[in-house]
């Protein structure tokens, strides 16, 4: 397995284990990882830190060359806000763990010339169908549907 896709599942169990929603995240920048995170909405009751908002902002500050020159690795397709964040930044690469239980703004992404990779990685599928089908509230109230 990819060594980037596997710590975004790591840091997506560190969120289910913490009580959150299992999505994880790791921006590459030349080969390393320059910033990795988790959904916190649960965890700090945040209404904004999925797990890409969450690795940019253990990211840091960079230049802007660096997250044009970056790779975003996510466990779940990214939602409209996360790739509103991917665009912004001007990120040119995202890989995708899975977006069979969730598709977020993928097309959007591609219509402004991102690079999207969906690896459709059975343990990204498996985690999240049965974080799903256990918290299905929670997961409706992340998702905003009723």
């Amino acid at each position: 397995m990819d060594p980037f896709l596997q710590a975004a599942i790591e840091e997506a169990q560190t969120g289910l284990r913490e009580g959150g929603i299992p999505i994880g995240s790791v921006l590459i920048y030349q080969g390393k990882i320059l910033g990795r995170g988790h959904n916190k909405r649960v965890q700090q009751k945040s209404v904004t830190l999925h797990g890409e908002m969450d690795a940019l902002e253990n990211a840091g500050r960079e230049p802007a060359s660096v997250y044009r020159e970056s790779i975003l690795y996510t466990t779940l397709s990214p939602c409209p806000m996360c790739s509103g964040a991917i665009l912004l930044y001007g990120i040119p690469k995202v890989i995708i763990g899975e977006n069979q239980t969730f598709m977020g703004s993928e097309q959007l992404l591609r219509e402004h010339g991102v690079e999207v990779i969906v690896e459709n990685d059975p343990t990204c599928i498996q985690m999240m169908e049965e974080f799903i089908a256990k918290n299905p509230a929670l997961w409706n109230e992340d998702i905003g549907e009723p």
